[in-house]
């Protein structure tokens, strides 16, 4: 781990970089990594009360809060960072993104191990929350605003709330889709389709009826005029039920 590798990676991921002098002065994600080693070797030897300190000024500065204790692997990155937590038994692989707001917090107020496990070259979206020991597998994404409450399996992509796996990435490189998600026009769109689809197969069941009784003319389909005038000629219904002879 050196400054020289942190600033590499900023080039190789972050577009916006243009210049060193930029990068080292104005980039939170490297300023909240460079403090976090001083609180996290601190922290190690059992210095109390500095190393959260540290943290507590590290957030005060940057924005991100990176509990002394947890482990961060190489080349991490953060990209804007405001409103990042890193809870204390937190563990990052090498070559992981995180986005603004994202959160690797426990579920609860238990002992030990509590916090998330993140692979190596693991992505996370802006606005994401990963809760509890669960294991985040190599090469995985989150997608923003997702909220992860169990394991993720390695090349895979997780979304939603509670995230669920919608694809995994096959060694090639190639995409395979195990679920498909929820689109509510394209649901109303085909709803109203069905529905209209119904309405004319009655119709034409109707017309159908019609002809069979002989009440609707066969005039190319279309229906008989309306004409709600009386008929001049009064109709012979026959007797009446109970009506003598």
């Amino acid at each position: 781990m050196s400054l020289r590798e942190d600033v590499r990676v900023i080039f190789e991921r972050d577009p916006a970089a243009t210049n060193l002098l930029e990068v080292l002065l104005t980039y939170p994600g490297l300023h909240a990594l460079l403090l976090h080693r001083v609180a996290h070797y601190l922290y190690r030897r059992g210095v109390p009360v500095v190393p959260r300190l540290i943290s507590h000024l590290n957030r005060f500065l940057t924005g991100i809060e990176i509990h002394p204790g947890a482990r961060i692997g190489r080349r991490f990155f953060i990209d804007h960072g405001m409103g990042v937590v890193i809870g204390e038994t937190s563990e990052i692989g090498d070559d992981v993104t995180l986005y603004q707001g994202v959160t690797l917090g426990g579920t609860g107020k238990e002992r030990g191990k509590r916090h998330p496990t993140l692979g190596n070259r693991v992505m996370v979206g802006v606005g994401a929350k990963i809760l509890g020991a669960v294991t985040i597998g190599d090469d995985a994404k989150i997608g923003a605003g997702a909220v992860v409450l169990s394991d993720v399996p390695p090349r895979s992509t997780a979304v939603g709330v509670p995230a669920k796996v919608v694809a995994y990435r096959e060694p090639d490189g190639s995409n395979r889709r195990v679920e498909n998600l929820p689109d509510p026009e394209l649901e109303m769109i085909a709803s109203l389709r069905r529905r209209v689809e119904e309405l004319e197969a009655r119709t034409q069941r109707l017309e159908e009826l019609l002809r069979e009784m002989g009440g609707y003319p066969h005039n190319g389909g279309s229906a008989p005029p309306c004409d709600d005038r009386q008929p001049s000629t009064p109709v012979n219904l026959g007797p009446t039920p109970g009506e003598d002879t």
